[in-house]
């Protein structure tokens, strides 16, 4: 055997053990990611709150209290989470919202949300009306393509 043979079937050696690693891995983070989803589901509740203000913000500066902070991995702590600022009750807190649903947070509005602890599942209108998803906004490019477009009379691109 060549040289050249040797390296490419190292090569390929690792990749497939590298493959069969992940592969386990990601098995082993799905079923763990399904019973934390079964504890909240089992643990949510449905709360009437005043969302004042949301922002995704590092958990330093969030607001939630100091053993949440302490609880969550080193990696994360830097990372931007989606909070939610609202009025429980007489009692102002600090919540952390999926992010599937975030952007569908209505903001200075009083809603009816599925809470388990101090993680926002679901968020619908006080009166069980879903609430209207608000539009984009669109980036600098999107507005320049678009003004662009019109100018030379094609249609524009959604």
């Amino acid at each position: 055997m060549s040289t050249g043979t040797i390296v490419l079937l190292s090569i390929l050696a690792v990749l497939i053990i590298a493959v069969v690693v992940l592969y386990f891995l990601g098995k082993k983070a799905q079923k763990k990611q399904e019973e934390q989803q079964a504890q909240i589901e089992a643990n949510k509740q449905s709360v009437t709150m005043l969302i004042i203000d949301k922002k995704r913000m590092p958990l330093k500066d969030s607001g939630l209290p100091q053993f949440v902070i302490d609880q969550t991995p080193k990696y994360l702590r830097r990372s931007k989470m989606p909070i939610v600022k609202a009025k429980v009750g007489p009692q102002m807190m600090s919540l952390i919202c999926d992010e599937k649903i975030f952007d569908s947070v209505p903001v200075k509005k009083e809603v009816k949300a599925m809470v388990s602890g101090i993680y926002i599942i679901s968020v619908r209108g006080l009166h069980g009306k879903p609430i209207q998803q608000q539009p984009k906004k669109k980036g600098f490019f999107k507005r320049a393509l678009e003004k662009a477009q019109e100018k030379a009379g094609a249609k524009p691109i959604k």
